[in-house]
């Protein structure tokens, strides 16, 4: 049986519309009829096809890895899920008995495969994946905002990984997991949450979403914005989002002397660092990769039942079919998140 799924098919930029084989759940796998799907950077990478998208994607590859739907199907060994439950999965698949793994600590598997990179994923009417992987989601919460759980998993593991109550943060790059931590960051209870970038559209939904202060480096100073706060020493905890060289370099000179710094952003080449501001500040630095498996999604979960609001984040909404114009509009920067709907019309 054929279904519908948007792949890279060849080695170059853009992705095609294709018909390509439903897939058949093994024993310990479930099968998921895709309701809606969200565009994560990481797709737009590879649809541009870029110099990691080069070095890590084979040719043809269905991608997508941020999801909703309900179980389709599920393998002869698959006890703890049913036909007809709403669910959505964690999209790194990890061997399960490396050192990491058998420690509780997967996001670190050194042999992870990622659903929609590695192996074929969810832009498409059905995916298989392991029902380990699989996350049940609660009927209370939108799917829409369910379908970027993956990325906020992201947001969620950068913001949550130090203290953050009564604290000043200080969050560089607001693409939409900046954005998102930044809403992460005042529902956890920080006082000051600062975030710099050069897009003003994006800045403009930080603010939406909950930041007290933006900066566009381009014209503004982050050192007035840090004196009109009644900041003395410095910011407390600083997450970097950016990949940004100058960007890091400005959050290590503005961090307080034993300052916490998780780094989610990815700088695609050797980093040159002012070690001293390191050493002499007392600085942690802390890398973030993936999410907490599976502790991350349970926060997720709870925060957005508590009343973390993400809705204004959701800025574009297109059928599938039409996945050009969202990759199009996704390319200028000028959207948040763009949710794609796999119902059958449009």
């Amino acid at each position: 049986m054929l279904m519908d799924a948007l792949a890279k098919t060849k080695a170059a930029p853009g992705l095609e519309l294709v018909r390509v084989e439903k897939p058949v759940p093994r024993d310990d796998e479930v099968l998921i009829k895709i309701r809606k799907t969200a565009i994560c950077g990481t797709d737009l990478h590879i649809y541009k096809w870029d110099e990691w998208s080069r070095k890590h994607i084979e040719t043809p590859r269905v991608i997508g890895h941020e999801y909703v739907g309900e179980i389709a199907e599920v393998g002869a060994n698959v006890k703890n899920f049913k036909v007809g439950q709403r669910v959505s999965g964690e999209g790194h698949i990890v061997c399960g008995v490396c050192r990491n793994c058998r420690a509780g600590n997967g996001q670190w598997c050194k042999y992870t495969k990622g659903v929609g990179v590695n192996r074929d994923g969810a832009f498409a009417e059905y995916l298989c994946i392991p029902a380990s992987n699989c996350i049940h989601i609660s009927e209370s919460l939108d799917e829409e905002i369910v379908s970027f759980f993956d990325a906020l998993g992201n947001a969620t593991h950068t913001a949550l990984m130090f203290d953050l109550v009564g604290e000043d943060v200080l969050i560089t790059g607001a693409g939409p997991i900046g954005i998102m931590a930044g809403a992460i960051c005042r529902h956890a209870g920080a006082r000051h949450v600062v975030v710099t970038d050069v897009n003003d559209y994006r800045l403009d939904l930080a603010r939406k979403l909950g930041a007290t202060a933006t900066v566009n480096v381009k014209r503004q100073s982050l050192e007035d914005v840090m004196k009109e706060s009644n900041m003395v020493e410095g910011f407390d905890v600083g997450l970097e989002m950016s990949g940004a060289v100058s960007a890091f370099d400005q959050m290590l000179g503005v961090m307080r002397n034993g300052g916490k710094v998780s780094l989610l952003g990815l700088f695609g080449g050797n980093v040159p660092l002012d070690m001293d501001k390191i050493i002499l500040k007392g600085l942690t630095l802390q890398g973030i990769y993936g999410r907490r498996m599976y502790e991350t999604w349970y926060k997720m979960g709870a925060m957005v039942e508590s009343g973390l609001n993400l809705k204004d984040l959701v800025t574009h909404r297109f059928h599938y079919t039409q996945f050009q114009e969202a990759f199009d509009i996704m390319s200028t920067g000028n959207s948040g998140k763009i949710v794609l709907d796999w119902g059958s019309s449009k």
